[in-house]
């Protein structure tokens, strides 16, 4: 008979399994990564007694303060185009320490799974893919039948075959005000009394990309009826944010921490973007969000957050949603025929809808 003293029994292992982390390898693109508070939440809801935390690279380490729900986040920086072995050993003895029973392996990829299963955890739960089959002891199926991406996300944190359900959590980012506040003042902009517009003109691909010209206008219209605009974006966005900024008081607020670009989206009045990581930022804090889609489909890409407006070319366009990064026919006009003036009186809507509400 096994020794009860001992802490081995079949009810202390499962004691222990119950209370033991989980642990999400998440996509490590910003709106997939916002997207995967989602399934924090849905985490939380089934696993009550168990923290959670997320597997991050410095680029969006940011992001996982502002998380409610999440333990902590454990940064490395992979490479991408190569399996790095010695790294991903590294990284498994930093995880084996945490003693996680769970991990949820959000990627389809070889290397995605590898540091989980060398690390021993031991229950590793991911779609089928690349045959990683000894990988991964919870193999799950029918990932394509899932078309949105936090749809596939979704699914893992729920028992297999189980049904979404009907309604997800949205993604929430909470940012302390006094941290808000801070930030504006080391920045200069404490003194900014006019409402703030934030703009994000950069994407991947540059066929998701609004032209500059009409980001420009836009801003210049914005300017002229008294609000106050930011670029925010990384530091490829420099060069965009200097053609629409231009020489106006608009301020460039772009660079390499993306910590900048949430404290900015958290103290806007309202955020326009392309469909990009920052329009995922800017809804998940609650910020009133306007989105330009132009070959994407906002079903598929949008937040799940309600946003302020989707705005969408009316052009009778068979080309779209193409979902390819460069325009295959170069004319772009998925994204050129929006006008400056629409995408100005959806923002003053906006901002008006917030002003009323207030």
């Amino acid at each position: 008979m096994m020794d009860q003293s001992s802490g081995n029994t079949f009810a202390d292992r499962l004691a222990d399994e119950r209370r033991s982390p989980i642990l999400i390898v998440p996509y490590m693109w910003i709106g997939d990564f916002v997207r995967c508070h989602t399934v924090i939440q849905l985490l939380q809801a089934r696993f009550p007694d168990r923290p959670i935390d997320m597997l991050t690279t410095t680029l969006c380490a940011p992001l996982t303060e502002y998380m409610p729900g999440l333990r902590q986040a454990i940064t490395v920086d992979l490479p991408r185009k190569s399996l790095a072995l010695a790294q991903q050993k590294a990284l498994a003895a930093r995880l084996k320490q945490e003693g996680y029973g769970t991990a949820l392996i959000m990627p389809r990829t070889w290397k995605a799974a590898l540091a989980p299963f060398f690390a021993g955890i031991a229950e590793r739960t991911g779609f089928v893919g690349e045959a990683r089959f000894f990988l991964l002891n919870d193999l799950r199926f029918g990932e394509r039948g899932l078309q949105r991406m936090v749809d596939r996300c979704a699914a893992l944190a729920l028992p297999p075959g189980a049904a979404l359900p009907a309604q997800l959590p949205v993604p929430e980012l909470k940012v302390p005000p006094a941290e808000i506040a801070a930030w504006r003042s080391r920045r200069g902009l404490a003194v900014e009394s006019r409402p703030v517009v934030a703009l994000a003109p950069g994407a991947v691909g540059p066929s998701k990309r609004w032209p500059s010209a009409s980001y420009a206008a836009l801003t210049r219209r914005l300017l002229a009826d008294g609000f106050a605009v930011w670029v925010l974006g990384g530091p490829d966005e420099k060069t965009l944010a200097a053609e629409i900024v231009g020489s106006t008081d608009a301020r460039d607020l772009t660079g390499h921490d993306l910590r900048d670009a949430i404290l900015a989206l958290a103290s806007a009045s309202a955020a326009v973007s392309n469909d990009s990581g920052l329009l995922h930022v800017a809804a998940a804090l609650g910020t009133p969000s306007l989105g330009i889609f132009g070959p994407t489909s906002p079903w598929h890409w949008a937040p799940l957050n309600p946003l302020a407006a989707t705005l969408e070319t009316k052009s009778a366009l068979d080309c779209r949603p193409c979902h390819r990064p460069v325009c295959r026919l170069g004319h772009h006009r998925c994204m050129r025929d929006i006008e400056p003036d629409e995408v100005f009186a959806a923002t003053r809507r906006a901002l008006a809808e917030v002003a009323t509400v207030g």
